[in-house]
């Protein structure tokens, strides 16, 4: 509290002080006019007044820090109460508007997020049948790998029961066209061959 609040206040209490000191006197004076009753004197009025005067000047004197320190806290109170709330206000207010600028643009991030999955799923799509156009080229290939193994295994199959069926008629037509001594003749003969190789 300054100096001119201290000031203010001092005159306050004594333009209060001087108000109640008339109220009280016109009370006292005002109830003397009745027939048969006494009249007040200022001795009858004097002493409720010195006590009541004596009552304030120990309040302003004893109290009068007790009550300014009150004031003054409440004061400060009420100020710090101000001051938080409208910080709280300021940071609402804050948070509201970046709240309302979220959804501003959550329609814009759903749209990038769908358009982000599509462009997703359409690469893993085309990877997909890519992956699918190579497997089946391998299988292909493989599978004429495969046939070609097997027509050759055939093949060779075939030529091999084919050159024993005409190793087989053949002997049988040599057989059928030497007799019996000839084929004797013959294998003498081969042996004898044998022997001059050794």
């Amino acid at each position: 509290m300054n100096a001119i609040q201290y000031s203010k206040f001092k005159i306050q209490n004594l333009i209060i002080i001087v108000l109640n000191l008339i109220i009280v006197a016109s009370v006292f004076a005002s109830e003397g006019g009745g027939a048969g009753e006494a009249h007040f004197t200022y001795k009858d009025w004097l002493w409720p007044v010195i006590n009541f005067l004596i009552l304030v000047f120990v309040l302003v004197f004893f109290a009068r820090k007790p009550f300014s320190e009150f004031f003054k806290n409440r004061t400060a109170l009420i100020e710090k109460s101000l001051r938080e709330a409208s910080e709280a206000k300021e940071i609402a207010q804050k948070t509201l508007g970046e709240v309302r600028e979220r959804l501003k643009h959550t329609d814009r991030e759903i749209e990038q997020i769908l358009e982000a999955a599509k462009k997703s799923g359409e690469k893993e799509k085309q990877d997909i049948i890519a992956e699918g156009a190579r497997l089946k080229e391998k299988i292909i290939e493989q599978a004429k790998a495969n046939i070609e193994f097997e027509l050759q295994k055939a093949k060779d199959q075939i030529k091999s029961d084919a050159a024993l069926m005409a190793l087989e008629l053949a002997e049988k037509q040599i057989k059928a066209q030497l007799g019996r001594e000839a084929q004797e003749a013959l294998i003498d003969d081969y042996i004898k061959r044998l022997e001059a190789k050794n």
